[in-house]
């Protein structure tokens, strides 16, 4: 992705960020997509739909940067028997819709409706939901403050889920 400097992310920029990143994902591009977000960015999962606080309620995911690369490094390790062979994923994504912008703050919010498969062997598990991805710009390059992952059926047991959506 080009730097932005002092221009801001048009809305088929910010749409482009989302496609790219799960593109990255789907070929497994763990490393870079680390490189994604902020210094201080989140990926979560809430286990209750509409829920509003990620640490009064229990969460499916809520990890830092710091345990995003413990996650990515468990991936990657040979010893990672549940990988053996790895799960393969494909994200299907609708349009995304810009839900808040400020030009002035650098901030940015983008909703994208998304079907998600994850493959392992003879397993498929589907998913379906919305992507809030919260961005925010800085040393002039967009970056993931905040990605929300709200699944369809974000209360109901899940299987061990392997990737990231």
């Amino acid at each position: 992705m080009i730097g932005l400097d002092d221009a801001v992310p048009t809305d088929q920029y910010l749409q482009a960020f989302v496609r790219r990143e799960a593109v990255i994902l789907d070929e497994q591009r763990h490393d870079e997509w680390l490189g994604l977000f902020a210094p201080r960015g989140r990926y979560w999962m809430p286990s209750e739909p509409g829920q509003t606080d990620p640490l009064l309620v229990g969460s499916l995911m809520n990890e830092d940067l710091f345990m995003l690369r413990v996650r990515v490094e468990r991936l990657k390790n040979h010893r990672t028997f549940s990988q053996k062979p790895f799960s393969r994923s494909h994200h299907l994504l609708q349009t995304s819709e810009i839900r808040a912008r400020s030009d002035a703050e650098r901030s940015y919010t983008v909703w994208t409706p998304f079907h998600y498969c994850e493959s392992r062997q003879e397993e498929q598990n589907f998913y379906a939901g919305w992507m809030t991805h919260q961005f925010t710009v800085l040393e002039g390059e967009l970056k993931i403050a905040l990605k929300r992952v709200d699944l369809l059926n974000a209360d109901a047991p899940h299987r061990s889920i392997q990737l990231f959506m």
